[in-house]
Parts: structure tokens; sequence; C-alpha cells
């Protein structure tokens, strides 16, 4: 039971909806069965008219009845006694047929409207109830009025003397019982009646069924909460900062909200919704990613545009068990920001096991100048100290690590070189290098040149070469005004797998077919350590990554040889706009002038 002063619980939306149905339904029935049996009423009065007036026409012609009315014209009181009335020729024949023909009433006036048939004898000699002027002037008259016996279909009819059309010596007056009517109408109306209710019972069958279908579309939830949902929806597409997309299980694209339309590079994503997935132009691996979702399907990376994103599906299925499955939900994560932070990360670590194996070389150096001091040589302590500066602040592995001006390549690539040092791979600079800027951007710089490196790494490790080496020249110049930066990178392994070398920018491209990056790690730039790599040039999504970069710059990635089996390897070439200044140093004058025909021709 209710506790007392408990609010009454609201019937549930079905049910309201199913009721609203029946009251309709019932509403609609009722209203057509009314007014059939109004307008078959009306009829059935009609035609009782029709009949009460045949009736009075076949009395009125009566010879016996012309000739019985003339003889009472202008009788008098004794003639009209209502005991000498009841036992005349007129009173036995008007209820006669009254008898035959079932009428209420047959009634013979005089020209007066003084009645002298009548059902019941009492009222004989006594005026009629209703006004029988018409009658009596010639006209026949149908009407539905209610008399002395009741309510009743009537009709008037003259008199005429006998032999003449003219002169009208009284009226007939024949009703219909009202009764017999109704029970007209009771056969007419019951086939109808019997149509009505079926009509209720189909129309409660069709609302339960609506009830149902709508319980299956709207998952069994009320409107409130309908509402509440649609809310809730609303704000989280807008207010989360990753991008979703919702896919029905036809494949048809549901929801798709602003920042999904950003990174995939969507200008209106609500344009989208309703579209059939193939036919939405995103991008080729989502089908793919579909069908291979579950509620807890790992995350895959690809390069879509200028962004690195991090894409998960999750197969979406109901709260409540039995009802269909709802989909996919699609969310798109943007990572390009830390892939960048990525690659920083790298190279500083890559910076840090460097000084860290020339800790001792720092401890030598400052014990050698420490001893010239001490013996009081200050003249070859000046000159140990020019050549360090000279030289180096370290010695790296990689060969002509000198020709490097700019401190940030000088520190990367030597931090690269200790690392290829380690697996056994001599890095050098080429003896064309020529920097005689600065370095601007090195977050696109450090991307680009980190990954071919990487990638020229792995190839000679992998190589059938025993002397395995990778090669690094960077050439500058500023055509047009704009400092563009030129890269070559070639290796001593076995050369690309492929004669054409575009489908190793593709995402996820290797020897053994498309890759799926792993998240977190270090080693490639995007999460896979370099041992795990079996693959040489194009693993994973570093090419793809780096010529992004550069083509969103205006500039470019590509092979320039794919090289050959037994080495030497493939050769990288990369060119960076807008990546390098002019130094204002005296260094980079003297350079300027010593090698300006050759850094104009790079590239």
């Amino acid at each position: 039971m209710t506790a007392p002063g408990a609010p009454r619980q609201r019937p549930g939306f079905l049910v309201r909806m199913m009721l609203l149905h029946l009251t309709v339904v019932a509403a609609v029935v009722l209203l057509c069965g009314g007014v059939y049996a109004w307008l078959t009423y009306e009829r059935l009065g009609r035609d009782a008219e029709q009949r009460a007036l045949s009736i009075a026409r076949s009395v009125a012609a009566d010879d016996d009845v012309r000739a019985g009315v003339a003889e009472l014209v202008g009788a008098g009181p004794g003639e009209l006694d209502p005991d000498v009335l009841s036992r005349g020729a007129l009173q036995l024949a008007a209820e006669d047929v009254r008898g035959r023909t079932g009428s209420l009433f047959v009634v013979i006036t005089d020209d007066a409207g003084l009645r002298l048939s009548h059902p019941n004898p009492e009222q004989l000699g006594r005026p009629v109830s209703t006004d029988p002027t018409e009658a009596l002037a010639g006209q026949e008259v149908t009407s539905q009025e209610r008399g002395t016996l009741g309510h009743s279909a009537r009709a008037k009819v003259p008199v005429y003397a006998p032999g003449t059309d003219a002169a009208v010596v009284g009226a007939v007056s024949v009703g219909i019982s009202r009764a017999d009517v109704l029970a007209t109408l009771e056969e007419d109306i019951t086939p109808v009646a019997a149509t009505a209710v079926g009509a209720l019972g189909l129309g409660a069958a069709a609302s339960a069924a609506i009830a149902r279908r709508l319980k299956r579309l709207t998952l069994g939830l009320e409107p409130e909460e309908i509402v509440g949902l649609a809310q809730d929806q609303e704000a989280v597409l807008r207010g989360v900062d990753e991008g979703v997309i919702g896919v029905s299980p036809e494949h048809r694209i549901t929801v798709v909200n602003a920042e999904a339309g950003r990174l995939l590079g969507v200008a209106e994503p609500s344009r989208l919704v309703g579209t059939p997935l193939a036919e939405a132009g995103l991008p080729a691996s989502f089908p793919a990613l579909l069908a291979a979702a579950t509620p807890a399907s790992p995350a895959v990376e690809q390069v879509v545009g200028r962004y690195v994103l991090i894409v998960s599906a999750r197969a979406v299925r109901p709260a409540r068990p039995g009802l269909p499955p709802l989909g996919w939900v699609v969310l798109i994560r943007d990572r390009t920001e830390l892939q960048s932070l990525t690659r920083q990360l790298d190279a500083v670590g890559a910076l840090s096991t460097a000084l860290r194996a020339q800790r001792h070389e720092f401890a030598n150096r400052l014990h050698t100048i420490s001893g010239l001091l001490a013996i009081g040589d200050a003249e070859e302590a000046r000159r140990y100290v020019s050549e360090v500066t000279e030289t180096g602040p370290l010695t790296y592995p990689a060969e002509r690590a000198e020709l490097l001006r700019d401190p940030y390549l000088q520190a990367f690539l030597g931090a690269k070189s200790v690392e290829a040092a380690e697996r056994g791979v001599s890095l050098r600079v080429g003896a064309d290098t020529l920097v005689r800027g600065r370095i601007t951007d090195p977050q696109d710089v450090t991307t680009v040149i980190g990954s071919l490196v990487d990638n020229a790494v792995r190839a000679a490790v992998q190589g059938v070469a025993q002397d395995r080496w990778i090669e690094v020249e960077l050439l500058d110049d500023w055509t047009g005004g704009e400092g563009t930066l030129h890269l070559v990178v070639a290796d001593s392994g076995d050369g690309l797998p492929v004669e054409d070398p575009e489908p190793i920018f593709a995402q996820g491209w290797s020897t053994a077919g498309p890759s799926t990056a792993v998240l977190g790690g270090s080693g490639n730039g995007l999460g896979t350590p370099y041992d795990a790599l079996p693959d040489v040039h194009g693993q994973g999504f570093g090419l793809s990554l780096s010529r992004e970069l550069a083509r969103r710059r205006g500039g470019d990635v590509w092979v320039a040889d794919p090289g050959r089996p037994g080495g030497p390897g493939a050769v990288f070439c990369a060119r960076l706009p807008g990546t390098v200044v002019r130094d204002p140093g005296p260094r980079a004058d003297v350079r300027d002038d010593r090698s300006a025909d050759r850094a104009g021709g790079a590239g």
C-alpha cells in the first residue's frame, strides 16, 4: 500500500499512450455510431410519416368515411355524444384500420376539428390536441408531434364531401408510435453496434501493438528519461575534448561531435549524421575497427591529415538483456602534441645518455687543464682550452660532428650517434654538410631527422654488410627569402624490399603488412622499441608522420634511391621550409663566404 501523504505514482508512458489511443478510438467509434444512429432515426421517422400519410389518404378516400363525415357536418350535441360516436360506423372503421396497420391512432374529425373517432372513446366529440387548420384548409401535413397518446410520427389529410374534391368536410389524422420507430432503429443499429465493438477491440489491439513497438524503440525508457539522456548526450559531446562518432548497427553515422569533425578535417560534422559509414569520407580503417570492436578493444594510432590520432572503437551493448545491439562508439584523441613532446623527450633522453657516457672525458680534460696550471704552464693550458673549444665540448662517436654548428643539431645527432654506436652502427656526418643558420622549429626537425635516422640504424643492423654505418648530410638555403633545411640520410642496409617506394609512406606499412602501433615506450618515436621491429624502413607511422609534417610546411620527404641487397641501402631525402633563420654570428658569416655556392644548390 502507498504510505499516507506519499505522491501517487504516475502511470508509465506506454500505459498513458495506450489509454490515449483507446480513448481516441472510442471517441471516433462513438461519434460515428452516434451520427449513424441519428441519421437512421431521422430516416425511420420520415418513413413513418410517409407510412402514416399513405394510411390517412386511404382512409380519407373511402366513400363510407366521406359520407359519414359529411352527415355529421353541423351536427348537434346529441349526435356528437361520445356514447353515440363510439357505436358509430366511423369509429368502427377507424379502429379496424388501426388494428390492421398497427398504427398508434386513426382519428377522424369534422370540419370543426372535433373527434369523430379515437382509440380512447372518452376523447370522442372533443377537439383534437394538435392544430388541424392546415388539413381543414385542404393541405396534407406530416410531422412528429406529441399528443394525448404520446410522441408519434403523424400525417393529416383533408376529407372531401362525396362527389367533390373542393368541399372539405373533415380530416383524417394517422399516427405511428415512436416506440415502433425505435424498435425498427434497434434492428438497424445492431449490426452497426457490433461493428463499433469490433472497431474498439481492433483499436485496443492496435494500441497494445503500438505500445510494444514504442517500448522497443525507446528501450523501455520514459519520455523524461529520454529527455535527460538527450541533454546529457549534448553536454558530453560538446564538453569532452575527444572526438566521438556514433555508428548504428546498420553502419550509419548517428552522432558526430565538433571535435571529431576538427580532427578528421570535416567542415560540417552534422551533415554526416544519417550517412552510411562507407560514404562518409572517413579514414578507410574505420570499418575494420568496427569489425574487430569489443567492449574492451585496444586503441590504435594513425595519421589523419596533419594530426596523429589514437582511435578506439567500442561495441555498445544495451543495459537490459534481450535487447538488440546499439552499434559502436568511435573515440578519437589527438596525440599530435604528445607525439612531438615524445620525440623531444627521446632527444633529451639520448642526450642524457651521451652525457653520462662522456663524463669521464669531461673529468680528463679538467684534470689536464688543472695539471697544466699546477706546473705553471699557463700558455699550454690556454692552447689546450682553445683546441677543446674548437672541437666542441664532447667527442661524440659521430664522424665529422664538428661540421654541425647549430647546437641543437650537434647535441641531437651526437646523442643519436651514441645510441647507434651501442648497436654497432657508426653515424657520420656528410662531408658536404653546411648549416649556416639556426634551427627555429626543433620539434618538426627532430621528428623528421629522428625518424629517418632511427629507420636507417635499424636497416643497418638488419643488413648483411659487416661495416654498418649511416650517413647524415644537412644543408640550408634561403631561396625566396625563406630558410629551408635539406636532409639526406643513407645507410648500409639491404635497401627497400619494394620497387615502388610510395607505399612505404602509408600508415602502418611494413614488409610483413600493416602493423599495429603500440602506445608508450620509446625507440621509433611512436612507441615500438627498436629490437621489437622485424622490418626495415616504413615500420609503424614514422615515415607517414614525417612526410605529413614536411608537406604541412610546403616541403616533402621522399626516397632518392631504394638501395640494393647487400648494400648500400636506401637514401631518404627531406626538405623542411621555414625551419632555419640566419645566424648573425661571425662563424656563420665565415662559412657563408666559404660555401655559398655549394649550399645554394642543396636539395
